[in-house]
């Protein structure tokens, strides 16, 4: 009985790694890719010349966003502030219009 117990906790273990690492990488990646997309459009200057500082300002965002999908209470919190920051990013993407 107690093997039994030990191999369930070791899969829900690994599902909760496993499913952290996808946000980790996966979400952050797309959550970075939204921000620089939306800061390129909001950034007050030419948006060939935005690209750059939107882009380098993504590189800080895509480690914060892996920081907090392994520091959330769980793998759906972790994956809620994904999926939300996704959200926001492509709202602001939206809403500042379509690129000129």
């Amino acid at each position: 009985m107690a093997g039994t117990a030990r191999a369930r906790a070791g899969w829900r273990y690994r599902v909760n790694v496993t499913a952290r690492a996808v946000a980790g990488t996966i979400g952050a990646y797309a959550v970075a890719a939204l921000f620089a997309a939306a800061m390129a459009r909001l950034l007050p200057m030419p948006r060939v010349e935005a690209i750059m500082p939107a882009t380098l300002l993504a590189f800080l965002v895509g480690p914060a966003v892996t920081l907090w999908a392994f520091l959330a209470r769980g793998p759906w919190r972790a994956w809620a502030g994904v999926v939300l920051l996704a959200a926001l990013f492509a709202a602001i993407g939206w809403a500042a219009g379509a690129p000129t």
